[in-house]
């Protein structure tokens, strides 16, 4: 729909006068002072007769006097012939719309003028004199464009819609003001307000227009009316496309009051690229062969086609925006051929754990559209509420038990029930549904701590000691508080923090210790007021802590690294604890059922936290592992990194 200058015809002043002054109002146009009774010609006659006086001693210099002008132009031609109004036409024959007035638009008012065969009721020396000051040199015609762009209402457009970039560059550049400068502090804390975060995602998802798609109407009754309605013939579109037989079109079906409905279109297919059809698209005919009501039947008809296929589709009309694009990472494997419950196999995208999908298309509550990053067109994935659904399904207690005398014994499994307990996280760890984790890419960056996991004598001590010596400007870690007394030759803050019992149970009770226990009727922990204090002094905190305490890292306060140290198998583990105590490494080997335990507790804390890990290495040898840890965390400074997306937003 465009906006445009349209004259209509009508001899009554007294509505030229109405809609003028209508007009005016919305242009806060203080040009005319009208009466308070029935509108007339008077007031514009009155300024029409100074300002030919005006004009005619060649005084108006101003734009402003200009609009004055300009006005009454297009007034006065519209009361002498036709009325002048604004609306919203389009493809109008006499719409004056995007014209300057030097161009067209002015042109056609000379051109009405010089008519002698237009019948008007105006004085010959009004006409002479309009006709004169639309060709007179005292206006210029660049002049005109820029009144009637003071006249025309402007559409506000965004300036740009990556704000959220834009603010991160500032926030790099801030970085090294921070500390010398207090107005680059303040300014570097503004930016970094949740509340300032918010309203810029939401000011770029407006100006891109990828928010979501708004719910359906509340009169859903009217639209089943509306459908029931026989269908205009002008409505009926004929699309045609060429394809080879096999080849997938991209596009799924549902049955939606007994008619065949395009549910989706796969981002990047061959009708995604076309363009042709739409979702909510009725597909009446394939070849001029009705579809029935089956879309099985319609894609294997759609897939055996090949050359021109020629669609007949009633269109939805519907406005089309771009989806919320996003980014995750899987904590699943996923294989579409073994999916019972996908509505086409062949349009399912596998992927494996730990890989990371770009989403397209989150509208559908149960599929969403995605692609790996790396190659392949795109295609269906279960969403979060349909695999948490399946993964949380439990059959109804009559289903698992089973009756008559040689199976009395056997019931089915049962159910646990238990409130939660902090004490008792760990047993709620393990049946944690873990689905999909949105993500970011970020720039280079530095985190605050190195984190290492393993099972007990896996090596993670060897390896956190191996790295504080190699760089000890770069590394730090914490020194662990306890409640028993020191020893003789024990000093306070060098091997431990010691507190008293009364002391460190209140602690514990506010929080305030990321890890505790209990050794021979002492405390011993960790304060999180200490990792703070490595990072405040310029280091990456090394941390070794139970896979517990990772709920409580994995957040921007820390911004973690978190490396799984995992066992190798029970022999080379087994071979390589002999080795350390032949080179007196280690003054104790350890029993064959302590090895079996280390292997089956790096398992058990794989399977439980292994979507925590953003590292696996195995610990088969000391110094391969320690190489490549050390390859690991240089490759931090130097690569873009995906990190959860509550860490930047």
């Amino acid at each position: 729909m465009g906006r445009g200058w349209v004259f209509q015809h009508d001899n009554d002043p007294k509505h030229t006068a109405r809609a003028t002054k209508e007009w005016l109002r919305k242009k806060h146009l203080k040009v005319l002072e009208w009466p308070s009774q029935s509108p007339d010609l008077n007031p514009i006659e009155n300024l029409w007769r100074e300002l030919k006086v005006r004009i005619a001693q060649r005084q108006p210099r101003n734009l402003k006097d200009l609009e004055k002008v300009v006005v009454c132009v297009y007034y006065m031609a519209g009361s002498l012939f036709g009325r002048l109004s604004l609306e919203e036409e389009e493809d109008s024959v006499m719409s004056l719309e995007g014209l300057e007035l030097s161009g067209e638009a002015m042109q056609q008012v000379l051109d009405t003028l010089s008519d002698s065969t237009s019948s008007t009721m105006a004085n010959d020396l009004d006409l002479i004199f309009l006709k004169g000051i639309m060709e007179s040199p005292v206006f210029p015609s660049p002049y005109y464009p820029q009144a009637h762009e003071n006249l025309e209402e402007s559409k506000l457009e965004a300036v740009s819609d990556n704000n959220l970039e834009l603010v991160q560059d500032i926030l790099k550049e801030l970085t090294p003001l921070t500390h010398r400068n207090k107005a680059a502090d303040e300014l570097a804390r503004i930016l970094k307000e949740p509340h300032f975060q918010s309203l810029l995602e939401t000011h770029d998802s407006v100006a891109s227009k990828t928010f979501e798609t708004p719910p359906p109407s509340p009169c859903s009754f009217m639209d089943a009316a509306f459908n029931n309605q026989p269908v205009a013939p002008d409505a009926v579109r004929m699309v045609g496309i060429r394809k080879v037989s096999g080849e997938h079109l991209g596009v799924t079906f549902r049955v939606e009051s007994g008619e065949l409905v395009i549910a989706r279109i796969l981002h990047g297919g061959m009708i995604d690229q076309q363009g042709l059809l739409h979702v909510g698209d009725i597909i009446k005919e394939v070849n001029a062969k009705e579809v029935g009501n089956d879309p099985k039947v319609l894609q294997q008809m759609l897939k055996e086609a090949s050359g021109s296929v020629v669609l007949k589709i009633l269109p939805s009309y519907q406005e089309p925006h771009t989806p919320r694009q996003a980014y995750v990472k899987c904590h699943f494997d996923y294989d579409p051929s073994h999916d019972n419950l996908i509505p086409c196999k062949e349009a399912g995208l596998g992927f494996c754990s730990g890989d990371i999908l770009q989403i397209f298309n989150q509208e559908d509550l149960n599929w969403w559209q995605a692609c790996h990053l790396v190659g392949g067109s795109a295609g269906l994935i279960p969403s979060q509420l349909l695999e948490e659904k399946r993964k949380a399904f439990v059959k109804k207690d009559l289903e698992l038990v089973t009756t008559g005398p040689l199976c009395s014994g056997m019931g089915g499994k049962k159910k646990k029930k238990m409130m939660y307990l902090t004490t008792r996280n760990a047993e709620f760890d393990r049946h944690e549904l873990r689905i999909y984790e949105e993500v970011a890419k970020v720039s280079p960056f530095r985190r605050k701590t190195l984190v290492l996991i393993g099972a007990q004598g896996v090596g993670r001590r060897s390896l956190k000691n191996k790295l504080l010596v190699s760089d000890p400007l770069r590394y730090g870690t914490t020194i662990p508080f306890t409640s028993r007394k020191p020893k003789v030759d024990e000093k306070d803050g060098q091997m431990y923090s010691f507190m008293t019992r009364s002391e460190m149970d209140l602690d514990i009770k506010n929080g305030r210790f990321l890890e505790h226990g209990e050794y021979d009727g002492n405390l011993y922990g960790t304060k999180i007021n200490s990792i703070h204090e490595v990072v405040d002094a310029g280091k990456i905190c090394i941390l070794d802590v139970n896979p517990q305490a990772l709920k409580v890292l994995r957040t921007s306060e820390f911004l973690p690294y978190v490396v799984f140290i995992e066992a190798p198998d029970y022999e080379v583990l087994k071979a390589m604890n002999k080795s350390a105590k032949e080179a007196g490494v280690m003054t104790k080997q350890l029993t064959d059922s302590e090895l079996k335990r280390t292997v089956d507790e790096s398992e058990k804390i794989q399977r439980a936290y292994g979507h925590y890990f953003d590292l696996n290495i195995i610990n088969d040898s000391l110094e391969g592992a320690y190489c490549g840890l050390k390859t690991a965390l240089e490759r931090l400074s130097s690569e873009q990194q995906w990190v959860p997306v509550s860490w930047v937003f």
